[in-house]
């Protein structure tokens, strides 16, 4: 019998998530028979990797039916499962961003979901993804929303607040906290489980326990960190040694959120070495199109866990995926029950069940608060198209140190993100 599910692949060609997406989806035994529809606003670009999908779905005899489309309205059409990985102008856009406040005095990490670029990030950003749900509430109401772009948090607190469309947000944050905690303490990743919640890019590791035997691991991490090479994540073993609790997932986005978190290092995205990786993955996918051998983990799972949310919902599995980010009611009775929060989620045919870990640490709670307030503002300037509201955002954001720069930053950049930023409601 054939399976009418309907999967939509928004940002399919995206360097950074589509191939681990379609690595995970063809991996998978649960998803055979649906359809998998890819879309792209670039025809020669989404026609080269729907000839991809369909070589891989052979490959693996994953089972899948290959749409592609310049059409979004005509993909929604019917989808129970939406994944979003775009993003507007990505890498040029986020170089303005990250220049230009430093040229203000404004001292940085990255500039994508805190501090002057994530706000810039947030007002190009929700105006599309806000046309991407109100043409699923007209043709695919009940389709769950998978996002991957950032900023993250943000993305899923508007959507929380203004849209009826279920939405969950998937980073692999959790991860690399898993393996820096992992390799600090000498153990094998895999021995080593963690329990987080908090915000994206800012989970506080409530638990870290030997996956076999349930011990207590923070005892080791304790000792081990003392004497563990220093020049490894020093912002995150600072705030380690203050609050006693390990925070993901790297300092460079942890210190995104932090007035002092350029300490970390204010290098910024390695922009050179991402234009790099894209041209070898264009170069990778026009010698395997032309019959080249695939490389060999193009048909191994990639440690996401989209497709594994949407197996779990499928099939009714009662999935536990380790972090997901959804709206808060109450998942973290210590944070804001409106802000968006990253929390273990249970996913079965009934949809999203956030697992709540209790109340935060305290000081934790009070660390993150103040970007939850952050995260408000800047979502209803993005909202409102308010170039005021925009401006309160980053006075009250940690990362802005002075008011006459935030005016001037502010005046530049919201030039510059001008033909993206407009009302959403």
């Amino acid at each position: 019998m054939a399976n009418p599910t309907k999967i939509v692949f928004l940002g399919a060609t995206s360097m950074s998530f589509g191939l681990n997406m379609l690595r995970d989806i063809f991996s998978s035994d649960e998803l055979r028979g649906c359809t998998l529809t890819l879309v792209g606003r670039n025809p020669t670009t989404v026609n080269k990797v729907a000839e991809l999908a369909k070589l891989l779905n052979n490959k693996s005899g994953a089972g899948l039916i290959i749409e592609h489309t310049t059409d979004r309205r005509a993909a929604f059409d019917g989808a129970a499962f939406v994944v979003n990985a775009t993003a507007i102008d990505r890498n040029r856009l986020w170089k303005i961003d990250f220049d230009v406040p430093r040229k203000y005095g404004i001292r940085h990490t990255l500039g994508e979901n805190g501090g002057p670029g994530g706000l810039m990030f947030t007002l190009r950003t929700l105006p599309l993804v806000f046309d991407f749900v109100r043409e699923m509430q007209e043709l695919c109401p009940k389709a769950l929303f998978l996002n991957f772009s950032n900023p993250e948090n943000r993305i899923i607190l508007a959507l929380g607040k203004y849209s009826p469309i279920r939405a969950l947000g998937l980073c692999h944050g959790i991860y690399m906290g898993q393996s820096d905690v992992a390799r600090i303490m000498g153990l094998p990743y895999e021995q080593v489980e963690v329990w987080g919640a908090g915000l994206n890019h800012a989970q506080c590791l409530v638990q870290i326990r030997h996956r076999t035997t349930g011990e207590d691991l923070y005892p080791l991490l304790r000792a081990k960190e003392k004497d563990f090479d220093s020049s490894f994540a020093p912002l995150t073993r600072r705030l380690f040694r203050a609050f006693g609790y390990w925070m993901t997932c790297s300092d460079d986005h942890l210190g995104e959120y932090l007035a002092y978190g350029w300490e970390g290092g204010e290098h910024g995205y390695d922009f050179v070495a991402d234009e790099r990786g894209r041209a070898e993955f264009s170069n990778t996918l026009d010698r395997v199109l032309a019959g080249a051998a695939l490389p060999p983990d193009w048909l191994t799972p990639s440690g996401e866990r989209g497709a594994a949310a949407i197996g779990g919902i499928l099939h009714n599995r009662k999935r536990v995926l380790e972090s997901g980010i959804v709206p808060n009611r109450g998942a973290i009775p210590n944070l804001p029950a409106d802000a968006a929060v990253e929390v273990p989620v249970m996913v079965d045919a009934a949809g999203l069940h956030p697992i709540s870990l209790g109340p935060l640490p305290d000081p934790i709670a009070k660390l993150l608060h103040t970007q939850v307030s952050v995260q408000q503002l800047a979502v209803e300037a993005a909202m409102h198209a308010s170039k005021e509201v925009a401006l309160q955002a980053l006075l009250i954001d940690p990362v802005v140190n002075s008011a006459s720069a935030a005016v001037k930053l502010l005046d530049e950049l919201w030039e510059v993100n001008r033909p993206y930023i407009r009302r959403c409601i």
